[in-house]
């Protein structure tokens, strides 16, 4: 996780705002770091469980229509965000880190 975090330049000098989620006890925001030439805008969406169940959550992510989140740990590529509610279930005291990316890899 270490590695993954200074890989990211979203979580030292990224912006954060945070999201509004369907469900209490889930908890997710965006990290934004300022795009640099040559670079993609580092953005990075996190969601974490706090509860010990798995749990479901809705986000309104309508504003990165098109884009692809990806998974930063394993790298897996989840479906395009579009006009409805984006759906994610977390395990047990789980969590997700995502790259928004505007590219289909």
């Amino acid at each position: 996780m270490i590695e993954i975090r200074k890989q990211n330049q979203a979580f030292g000098l990224g912006s954060y705002t945070e999201l509004q989620s369907s469900n209490p006890a889930v908890i997710a925001f965006l990290r934004e770091a300022p795009s640099t030439e040559g670079k993609e805008d580092d953005l990075v969406l996190c969601v974490h469980n706090f509860s010990r169940f798995a749990q479901p959550t809705e986000l309104d992510l309508r504003a990165f229509n098109g884009r692809h989140p990806v998974e930063l740990i394993g790298g897996v590529r989840f479906p395009a965000i579009g006009e409805l509610p984006y759906l994610l279930t977390l395990a047990g005291h789980g969590f997700y880190w995502f790259r928004l990316r505007k590219d289909a890899i």
